[in-house]
């Protein structure tokens, strides 16, 4: 057994390799080769709050288990199992990996929905999250040459513009306005854009909340997009704030397509001017098969700590 540090993940996970880890999976899903269970969470009086996920992509099998609370920065592990025999085969700090999956799974998305003559970027928030998003999209989508990040606080979009070779504009309208993609990254409670900014065509990338009474997108763009695609419906019934303030009946859920759905060409984009909305809650099966890769990669080139039961 390995116990594996966030430089060994760093070192081993190439955005390149977990845009396509992301392709896999969500085609596995589709298959019914990888199983997803929903994110649960305990919350205790304190606010502490440990939160916990799992699934397998047919060759592993593991769980997520992290702790968050106000005043204190989150921790994250993930457990690595062998489907075949439940073997335990690594431990993994899991705050990287979380991060990378999370972009790539977004990257991904954009490549099924997004129009391919996509060039202009906007992005809304400038922190952990954000930066995987651009690389991902980067990745993702070659034809980008021009990406605009807007946050509240000027010194952090314009550090995040420096670290990232972006630019950075003064107000989220500048950013959203003339963009092909939209990606907001935040930890807002209410909408950080507003809909008359986006143009028909758009796609939006809308990864920042999963709680159930946060959101970063208006309901009005919600349902005015032609296209909603979720990582996963019944996460999204439970945490998926965008959507669960956005609908206003049972019904509305039927417009909401999985993602393994268009990976397997069940739906797509069917015009040009169609505005498509991906909802990213993080899915521990997008963590599972990061974490086979990694722990593989790591056997490889002997890197890790030797864990003796």
């Amino acid at each position: 057994m390995l116990f594996l540090t966030e430089s060994n993940v760093i070192d081993l996970l190439s955005m390149h390799d977990c845009l396509a880890l992301m392709r896999t999976v969500f085609e596995r899903l589709a298959s019914g080769e990888a199983i997803n269970q929903a994110r649960r969470r305990l919350t205790l009086p304190t606010k502490s709050t440990l939160h916990y996920m799992a699934g397998s992509d047919g060759r592993y099998f593991g769980a997520k288990v992290y702790s968050t609370n106000p005043g204190h920065n989150p921790q994250f592990l993930f457990l690595l199992y062998r489907a075949e025999d439940a073997e335990l085969l690594a431990v993994i700090e899991a705050n990287h990996l979380g991060q990378i999956r999370t972009g790539a799974a977004s990257g991904y998305a954009t490549q099924l929905l997004a129009r391919s003559d996509s060039q202009t970027v906007a992005v809304i928030g400038s922190g952990f999250q954000a930066r995987t998003q651009v690389a991902a999209i980067r990745a993702a989508m070659p034809g980008v040459n021009r990406i605009r990040v807007w946050s509240r606080l000027a010194e952090k979009r314009e550090a995040f513009a420096r670290e990232c070779g972006v630019e950075a504009v003064e107000t989220p309208e500048e950013a959203v306005r003339g963009a092909d993609i939209v990606v907001t990254a935040t930890n807002a409670g209410e909408p950080v854009i507003e809909t008359g900014w986006v143009d028909a065509g758009t796609h939006i990338n809308a990864m920042g909340s999963n709680q159930a009474r946060r959101r970063e997108l208006p309901g009005e763009l919600v349902r005015r997009a032609d296209l909603i695609v979720a990582d996963n419906i019944e996460q999204s019934r439970r945490e998926s704030g965008d959507l669960l303030l956005a609908f206003t009946s049972e019904s509305e859920w039927e417009r909401v397509v999985e993602l393994k759905d268009v990976a397997a060409g069940r739906f797509a984009r069917n015009r040009p001017t169609d505005i498509t909305l991906f909802k990213s809650n993080g899915l521990a099966v997008e963590d599972v098969i990061a974490a086979g890769w990694v722990y593989e990669r790591a056997k490889e080139s002997g890197v890790g700590r030797p864990i003796y039961s």
